[in-house]
């Protein structure tokens, strides 16, 4: 089947909504509870949420089809960080960051997220960005070795908070 990518448009707030609800939890650390999941995806993930993530021109988002389904999406957000455990340890600037990255499980492994990762990175560089950085958990090893294939290599650490406890993640670059 077809695998195509494409700039999100003011119509896809529902359809990124439901993308998130379907894939936040694969990137959850391990014993992150139901219900942080849950509030997370119906508020920072909300078809609200998505609404005004499309209507900020500092962002981007892509959707990745497969066969005319939607598979998958990512955000890219324009601009210098406001994390200083971020803004230390980036080397490129321009930077841009990948703030979501998220592949329904059916499609894991069949080249959808490598499609999907490449047309974002090619947005990234429409924009000016000289890199890329995103937050990944640290006990995420799928999203981790997919990072690494893709060439974001380790360069700090960050938290995030998630149903009232801070996760460790890693800070991955991406120089362009």
């Amino acid at each position: 089947m077809p695998v195509t990518v494409r700039f999100a448009s003011e119509v896809d707030a529902a359809l990124l909504h439901d993308l998130a609800a379907a894939t936040f939890a694969l990137a959850c650390p391990p014993g992150t509870s139901q219900a942080s999941i849950d509030e997370f995806v119906n508020t920072t993930l909300s078809e609200t949420s998505f609404a005004g993530y499309l209507a900020d021109t500092a962002r981007d988002l892509l959707i990745v089809e497969v066969g005319g389904v939607p598979a998958g999406y990512t955000m890219l957000v324009s601009g210098e960080t406001s994390d200083p455990d971020v803004a230390a340890v980036l080397t490129a600037r321009p930077t841009i960051e990948l703030s979501k990255v998220y592949v329904l499980a059916t499609s894991h492994g069949a080249g959808v997220g490598a499609a999907l990762m490449g047309a974002t990175v090619d947005a990234a560089r429409q924009r000016g960005a000289a890199g890329v950085w995103l937050g990944v958990n640290q006990f995420n090893p799928r999203a981790n070795r997919f990072y690494e294939k893709h060439g974001f290599a380790v360069v700090g650490h960050k938290t995030f908070l998630l149903g009232g406890r801070y996760e460790e993640d890693f800070v991955r670059e991406l120089v362009l």
